[in-house]
């Protein structure tokens, strides 16, 4: 082998050797800066991932409070209508047992007036009777027929 090719070869081998220890040691410190930023990445992502976890969890505790509020005004809701309902139902059953009461009483004072007013009758009747025994002079069993007539025409003057 030539000596000057020896030379540049040895030469090439020192220089990568030189270039390589260097060239590796910044290649090492740059993976491991990349790897360094990859894991505060992968930390932060985990973070994030937490984070928004929380954020979920709150976001059905919520919602969870709100569907169980939303079915206690529902249910609320529902009682007072059958509050509502039952006090409504009381009321008019109030409502028309007075006016039942309210016609029975027109009913008893038109019987009233009308029992009045057949007493009014059955002494105008009476006194009528009267009248014609006295001033006929009719004879007492005349007078005992009149009567009796009189008594017994009472029930067409009732109807």
């Amino acid at each position: 082998m030539n000596t000057a090719e020896f030379w540049v070869l040895a030469a090439f081998v020192i220089f990568v050797a030189l270039v390589w220890k260097k060239a590796s040691a910044a290649i090492g410190t740059a993976l491991d800066g990349r790897a360094e930023r990859v894991r505060a990445e992968l930390d932060e992502a985990e973070r994030l991932h937490k984070d928004a976890q929380a954020l979920l969890n709150g976001y059905q505790r919520r919602l969870a409070d709100a569907q169980k509020e939303a079915e206690a005004v529902l249910a609320y809701a529902r009682e007072e209508a059958a509050r509502l309902r039952a006090q409504a139902g009381t009321e008019l059953e109030a409502s028309l047992k007075r006016r039942e009461a309210q016609a029975m009483d027109r009913i008893a004072q038109a019987e009233a007036s009308a029992l009045a007013e057949v007493r009014n009758l059955t002494v105008d009747i009476a006194i009528g009777a009267s009248k014609r025994v006295l001033s006929g002079g009719l004879p007492p069993m005349q007078a005992d027929k009149l009567i009796e007539q009189s008594i017994s025409e009472l029930p067409k003057h009732l109807h």
